[in-house]
């Protein structure tokens, strides 16, 4: 699968606040139209589906295509009225997940 990712979320924020929230992760997004050096093809690889949930519902997720570039960047926003804990996941092709975790503390 992928290494592991970065992630930014704000350690602290205040009760209604809106974040930005930024993921980085390496991958190298293989879009199985190019070829080895025996001109075979290589074989498609890529993170297809990103999903971030907030204490257990759904802020945000994304389908990606082939077209995006090798270590996908995600940026978005999400309004926090609570502490706790974004949970991230990134689908690959084979069906393998790269999951992590960041909390957030709202005062």
């Amino acid at each position: 699968m992928a290494e592991t990712p970065k992630i930014r979320v704000p350690k602290t924020a205040k009760k209604g606040d809106v974040i930005e929230i930024k993921t980085l992760l390496p991958h190298t997004m293989e879009s199985g139209q190019r070829k080895d050096r025996d001109g075979k093809t290589i074989p498609r690889k890529i993170i297809n589906k990103f999903a971030v949930q907030f204490n257990g519902k759904p802020v945000f997720s994304a389908t990606i295509e082939p077209a995006v570039a090798a270590n996908p960047y995600l940026q978005f926003f999400a309004k926090v009225d609570e502490s706790g804990t974004f949970k991230f996941s990134w689908t690959d092709d084979d069906g393998s997940v790269t999951t992590a975790e960041e909390k957030i503390t709202v005062a």
